[in-house]
């Protein structure tokens, strides 16, 4: 039975059944908490709740797991109970309200010790206590070095992975993104991609030409390609330079489990097979790669009744486990349905950073906005400044600041280095001895590092100016490359900004039947009445609305194809003809049964499974509008969702065994950045066609579907 907490307010009794609810009610009000219940009515209920959480002791939140939804301990929850019990014991007397006043008056060392004796709840409940100051005050204190190639995290320091992401993973356009970035003196902690395409066969490209622009250049830095952490190992037993691995993180089971495809047993056995096998295993003393962030496991409502900043606390527990080289929170990432304005954004930033560091982690922060929600890149840059005042390991380094892979904005080398010239850091040392070589730092004989003549020079590292102009030519939509101080020119600002305003007015376009009508379509409605209902409570639309349940049923063909507006119904309008075109012959060659095309407004990628639980097909693909980033033209980008459907017992079965999830129902292969600038429409049609035919000959998709189409070819060979 869970315990009530009350605490009275003059005449007023203010109630919360159990921990969690005292937990929520404790945070500031955040868009995700909002939408699941959790969050204060207003200000008097969050300051009551602040006030009971202040009396309790750390025995009674020890005492007081938080359960899933069937009352049990979670894999997640159960990792966090891995703590020092000899430093707990010492402490655990004390209510959170002493304990926050302890580390303000402790030092970094005391307050390290002190933190191997909370689990992730407590961390969470002491972030709650603190005001803005506090956040940045006390992980300022602490130091977390870890050591690969290069040191990070030693006082003075501050570094940046390269993230060189491109829509096509076109190894020109990752070679010129990382001359760039690494002129302006980043990428001292990481070289990282995140893949457009998540095979096995791209994680092996892209990562073998990372390491080859690692050894030509002479970085001293490490390589990393961020796709699942399953197909990662499985280049790496191909051979490739896997030096680090990255997996994503969330802080429930369900979540890890079914939507990350990860198991605790599964991450443990990948963090023995790289202290066996990794590249860097006689170098680095670290060599894992998490990255999480507030409101994954809100999205999917599989949050297990816990708030958002408690959930993202668990992540930190469960990153705790593998002694990591670097933790990167992405907060703001997701958009509006978790954090709806810059005040948000700013402070679960800090929060994150003040857990990860209370817990013992390397822990970098990634405040990242998108045209969807009402963020801005003032709010995220001043975000920024505040985490690095609180001691951040690390920031990201975009190009720019423009993910136009992922399609979200975080910083760029020149916010980075701002930040170094502002807070007075330097790069990890063995890196700035390199770029001191190549003249992108100097340094006076006091110390003092300061910008050299090659900085911000991406020139340096080709062998010709007609080799720059060649690798140019593969960012076409690149605004410059001209620098004003430590800054990008005025010229090249107002380019990126005036590109996120056409963003930003596509995320608010409608769905035009008109623009659609020589497609032959039905046409129905999810559960969200509005678009701004759609913008912030995106589970609405993942189910059709009453009316439109009513009218389908049961059909039985192979395929069906969903047309919905997503992100930008601009995207749509703009592919959809070309696609389809292509599309539909080559499904019908192969003979394939496919059911008239649905058009549904305001819908997302998870209607897959309604559309598909009711009309009983086998595979649906769920063509959507993309959130818009990048320039102009990629407010025009659009993903094809290939969902297929486990209603075979036996493949089931084979499913559960390689997920490890007992609930799944849906597997899915992703076909994304359809537009112009990316992968055009006509040879994206081609591409599904290939995809769909992959996964019902194999009766797989996804990451499954990768591994025994792999093994089918190399039976053929």
């Amino acid at each position: 039975m869970e315990e009530a907490y009350s605490h009275r307010v003059i005449e007023k009794q203010i109630s919360f059944k159990g921990l969690k609810k005292l937990l929520g009610a404790a945070d500031i009000s955040k868009a995700g908490d909002r939408n699941t219940g959790l969050a204060p009515e207003n200000d008097m209920v969050r300051e009551s709740a602040r006030m009971i959480l202040s009396s309790l002791t750390l025995q009674h939140i020890y005492d007081h797991p938080l359960t899933d939804d069937n009352g049990r301990l979670d894999a997640v929850m159960r990792v966090g109970y891995d703590i020092d019990h000899v430093v707990f014991n010492s402490i655990s007397s004390m209510t959170l309200g002493d304990l926050k006043n302890y580390l303000l008056r402790s030092n970094g060392q005391e307050i390290k010790r002190i933190g191997r004796g909370l689990t992730p709840v407590m961390a969470a409940a002491l972030c709650k206590l603190m005001d803005a100051h506090e956040l940045i005050f006390i992980p300022r204190k602490i130091f977390t070095p870890t050591k690969a190639r290069t040191l990070i995290g030693v006082p003075g320091s501050l570094s940046f992975r390269i993230q060189p992401n491109h829509p096509k993973d076109n190894l020109d356009a990752i070679s010129l993104m990382v001359y760039t970035d690494l002129s302006l003196g980043m990428g001292d902690c990481l070289i990282g991609v995140n893949p457009a395409e998540g095979s096995i066969d791209t994680v092996v490209s892209v990562i073998t030409h990372l390491d080859k622009l690692r050894r030509e250049t002479g970085a001293p830095t490490q390589i990393c390609v961020l796709g699942h952490v399953k197909v990662q190992l499985a280049a790496l037993n191909l051979g490739a330079p896997v030096e680090i691995l990255f997996q994503s993180f969330a802080g429930t089971e369900r979540t890890l489990t079914e939507e990350f495809d990860v198991t605790v047993p599964y991450m443990d056995e990948a963090y023995t097979t790289m202290i066996e096998k990794g590249p860097l295993r006689d170098v680095a003393r670290q060599f894992m790669y998490f990255e999480t962030g507030q409101g994954s496991e809100m999205s999917y409502r599989k949050h297990n009744g816990i708030d958002m900043s408690t959930c993202e606390s668990l992540c930190y527990g469960l990153c705790r486990r593998y002694d990591p080289f670097m933790v990167n929170s992405a907060t703001g990432f997701i958009g509006p349905e978790t954090h709806l304005n810059d005040f948000e954004l700013m402070v679960s930033n800090l929060q994150d950073n003040f857990m990860g560091k209370l817990l013992g982690l390397p822990m970098g922060v990634s405040p990242s906005y998108t045209l969807h929600a009402d963020t801005h890149i003032e709010g995220q840059q001043m975000t920024t400044h505040m985490a690095a005042a609180a001691g951040a390991n690390f920031f990201m380094d975009i190009y720019l600041g423009t993910d136009r892979m992922l399609a979200h904005f975080v910083n760029s080398g020149h916010d980075d280095q701002t930040l170094r010239e502002v807070h007075n850091r330097i790069p990890a040392p063995e890196f700035l001895e390199w770029a001191k070589e190549k003249g992108i730092f100097e340094q006076s004989p006091d110390g003092q590092v300061t910008r050299g003549s090659q900085w911000g020079n991406p020139r340096l590292f080709c062998g010709s100016v007609v080799e720059f102009q060649r690798l140019r030519e593969s960012l076409p939509s690149a605004p410059g490359f001209d620098n004003a101080g430590p800054r990008p020119v005025n010229e090249v600002q107002r380019t990126l900004l005036l590109n996120q305003s056409v963003g930003r007015e596509a995320v608010h376009s409608r769905l035009r039947e008109d623009v659609l009508e020589n497609i032959d379509f039905r046409v129905f409605a999810t559960s969200a009445q509005s678009r701004l209902e759609h913008l912030k409570r995106p589970e609405l639309g993942t189910m059709l609305s009453s009316e439109s349940l009513e009218s389908i049923g049961p059909e039985n063909k192979d395929i069906q194809i969903v047309i919905t507006d997503g992100l930008s119904a601009e995207a749509v309008h703009h592919n959809i003809h070309d696609m389809l075109s292509v599309l539909e012959d080559g499904l019908m060659s192969h003979n394939f049964s496919i059911g008239r095309h649905i058009l549904v407004h305001y819908g997302r990628v998870k209607l897959a499974e309604c559309i598909g639980d009711t009309v009983c097909c086998k595979l649906v693909i769920v063509l959507i509008g993309e959130r818009p980033g990048g320039n102009a033209l990629a407010s025009r980008s659009m993903s094809a969702y290939l969902a297929y459907r486990l209603n075979d017992t036996e493949v089931r079965k084979q499913a559960v065994k390689y997920s490890g999830s007992q609930g799944i129902r849906y597997e899915y292969t992703l076909i994304s950045n359809i537009y112009m600038g990316g992968l055009p429409a006509l040879e994206a049609g081609s591409v599904v066609t290939e995809k769909a035919i992959q996964i019902l000959t194999h009766k797989a998709a996804g990451n499954r579907l990768e591994e025994i189409h792999k093994e089918s070819l190399n039976r053929i060979i």
